[in-house]
């Protein structure tokens, strides 16, 4: 199943891609839910993020450019990051540099839904504690890392998380493309067995860490190819059976803020 939110009618509502048409839905998509008897033109709509997730937790330098580059031995301590919620946008939506920033990093990734409650989990288990799948793309401001290796503040503008078009439950995440286009022209383009730290890996790992609930979101990585990009760029981010998460990179109006020492 492909599952959507859109705005129809001034109002956000949530459904079940068919072909053509989404048809509505109530309730809660993780749980319980059923058809509303509404049915939208799947183009007549606006689509927004496929989920508001309750966390985003992203994970670094996770891919390499070909098999003969993965590691024999995996890190004891991977990279990951959180993203805040309010750095999450839909399809279509722009993504705002920051001011006096020329250029952000893109980097089109696979990313899981959670679909239960996932404590201590096998990795042998992941699979079914994940609801199902969808595209996003980690937007980077490099030139705000601490010089310490933190992440946190380059990652977290809102915006820079673009979720979409649609969470795809029926996928099988070990082998799709994950591709990304700039102005049409494509800068990546890896399968997920170029990952190094794998998506029942990851998920096994963070659940012993923390306990994870439905609607996290985990970004899986992106593939080598992510360069930096101005304002104007169009970037379209897919992944095989889920489909295109299409942005527009726009300059902002106001400042970004900046802390001064005193």
């Amino acid at each position: 199943m492909k599952f959507a939110r859109f705005l129809a009618d001034g109002a956000i509502r949530a459904g079940v891609v068919n072909g053509e048409v989404i048809r509505e839905i109530e309730g809660n998509m993780f749980t319980a839910w059923d058809y509303t008897g509404n049915v939208f033109r799947y183009d007549r709509v606006s689509l927004v993020a496929p989920l508001a997730p309750r966390h985003v937790i992203g994970i670094g330098a996770n891919y390499v450019a070909s098999s003969e580059q993965l590691p024999v031995e995996l890190p004891d301590i991977p990279v990951f990051f959180f993203k805040p919620s309010s750095s999450v946008v839909g399809p279509e939506a722009e993504v705002v540099i920051p001011s006096g920033v020329g250029e952000v990093k893109f980097e089109s990734e696979l990313a899981v839904v959670i679909g239960k409650e996932a404590k201590q989990v096998s990795e042998e288990d992941v699979w079914s504690y994940i609801f199902g799948y969808t595209v996003a793309n980690d937007v980077t401001a490099p030139q705000f890392f601490h010089p310490d290796g933190h992440w946190t503040i380059g990652k977290s503008f809102d915006t820079f998380t673009p979720l979409g078009p649609v969470i795809e439950t029926e996928l099988d995440p070990r082998a799709v493309s994950v591709k990304v286009r700039v102005n049409g022209e494509e800068k990546q383009n890896s399968s997920t067995k170029l990952m190094i730290i794998s998506i029942s890996k990851m998920i096994s790992y963070l659940s012993h860490v923390m306990t994870l609930q439905p609607g996290d979101v985990i970004l899986t990585g992106s593939p080598v190819g992510a360069e930096l990009v101005g304002p104007g760029t169009v970037i379209e981010c897919d992944v095989d059976g889920i489909g295109t998460l299409r942005n527009t990179f726009v300059a902002a109006k106001a400042p970004a803020v900046s802390i001064q020492r005193s």
